[in-house]
């Protein structure tokens, strides 16, 4: 029964690839398959930046962590210009001269050797970030049925867990040969991604992409909302001062091993390709619970891991146990990431969502600060000190998402459908 049961299961799987195939069209293939490649490329070469300006630029710890930070700041302000761009020239171009401009970004990274130099480059990094991301998923969106979507957006999401589960183990044997390499790599696959994906969209005869008709979220509408809304301005700052312990991981935690550890550039790639694989393996049973929970205590939750991980690399001295500091530490990411957006879709008035969404995308002003502050304190303490006042800040955050989750929205909808405001507290 068993030999009959495995041989059925083999004959089927060819007719289920292909209905797995004919459910999608090609350029969603391709979209997905891109996202992998193009992640696995740049999560062998971005995390390790910070190691490279080190060995390459003389600007300093601090200097150099600004530097980084720099990418946050611009993929934000390109979050709000994006649309407006797009508006002008179309999606399409957007997307496609987004990829291309990227390309030559990260082969200009192999080639810098300025502090200047890195500074522009990392600014058109985080340019690219913020106009490519969004078309590509609309674009997604596009060719996908609605009741598809979902099943479309989990594969990309699988995608870019796969795609940094591989690249940092890459990524950290160029740093110890050659890490100009990486970059200059990163940038020759971007680049095919870029000229495939223009081939396909024009043999498909795909000349535009709508993505969502809502409003484009504008910069000026961002900040009426925050002005107006108590609620959702408790909110960002909560998010804000994750996003301060979250950037860490990505800049100090890479410095901070290289000058503690003989290995510390191997195993900083073995922990960033762990934080995908943890990703992978426990999102759906998280998820699945804190489902049950209010998005308040899911944060509340995630924070706490967030604050158990960074007292893990303040005081750890062993591989595993960084490696178990990971582990905690990203099954709070798993915990906190899902449940902000759950929490700022319940306060959105309908109508609105997308420009709160907008909003909330200047939390990330938290990913330039993190890597300055970050950056001062391990120039001037050390890396225990670091990590322990992060665990600190991290709690410090839950305090704002408790007390915004006592205020009332500031837009409320009357029962004849007209916007009139409510107490704010």
């Amino acid at each position: 029964m068993n030999v009959k049961s495995i041989t059925s299961s083999l004959r089927s799987s060819p007719a289920r690839a292909q209905a797995y195939l004919r459910d999608f069209h090609p350029v969603v293939h391709t979209l997905v398959l891109g996202t992998v490649l193009a992640r696995a490329a740049s999560s062998m070469s971005i995390p390790f930046l910070a190691i490279y300006l080190a060995r390459y630029s003389d600007a300093g710890i601090v200097a150099n962590s600004l530097i980084i930070g720099a990418s946050s700041l611009a993929g934000t302000v390109g979050g709000f210009i994006g649309g407006t761009i797009s508006d002008r020239i179309g999606r399409k171009t957007v997307m496609l001269s987004a990829l291309f401009c990227w390309s030559l970004v990260f082969v200009g990274f192999g080639l810098a050797r300025e502090p200047l130099a890195f500074v522009l480059l990392n600014l058109l990094n985080g340019l690219c970030r913020s106009f490519y991301e969004p078309v590509s998923q609309a674009l997604m969106a596009d060719l996908t049925p609605k009741e598809k979507r979902f099943k479309v957006f989990s594969m990309r999401y699988f995608a870019i867990n796969v795609g940094v589960a591989v690249g940092p183990l890459a990524g950290a044997y160029f740093s110890t040969r050659n890490a100009s390499l990486a970059f200059i790599l990163t940038g020759v696959i971007y680049f095919l991604y870029a000229v495939v994906l223009q081939f396909l969209l024009a043999h498909f005869g795909i000349r535009r992409i709508e993505g969502d008709t809502k409003k484009e979220a504008t910069f000026r509408r961002a900040v009426g909302v925050i002005r107006r809304d108590v609620k959702f301005r408790y909110f960002l700052v909560g998010a804000m001062i994750g996003s301060i312990s979250y950037s860490q991981m990505n800049v100090t935690l890479s410095q901070y091993l290289d000058h503690s550890f003989t290995n510390g550039i191997g195993l900083f790639g073995t922990l960033i390709s762990l934080n995908a694989i943890t990703v992978i393996l426990f999102q759906l049973p998280l998820t699945s619970l804190s489902s049950k929970k209010t998005p308040i205590t899911s944060i509340a939750m995630g924070n706490v891991m967030f604050a158990l991980g960074n007292l893990g690399y303040a005081f750890s001295h062993h591989e595993v146990a960084f490696m178990a500091s990971m582990v905690v530490f990203t099954l709070g990411e798993i915990l906190c990431f899902p449940a902000g957006n759950l929490l700022i879709d319940g306060i959105a008035p309908e109508g609105m969502r997308g420009t709160y969404f907008g909003a909330q995308s200047l939390q990330n002003i938290g990913q330039f600060l993190g890597p300055l502050l970050g950056g001062i304190l391990l120039e001037q303490a050390n890396g225990t000190i670091l990590f322990s006042i992060m665990a600190v800040l991290t709690l410090s955050g839950t305090w704002f998402y408790v007390q915004g989750d006592r205020l009332k929205p500031a837009v409320a909808l009357s029962a004849s459908g007209a916007r009139s405001p409510s107490s704010s507290t």
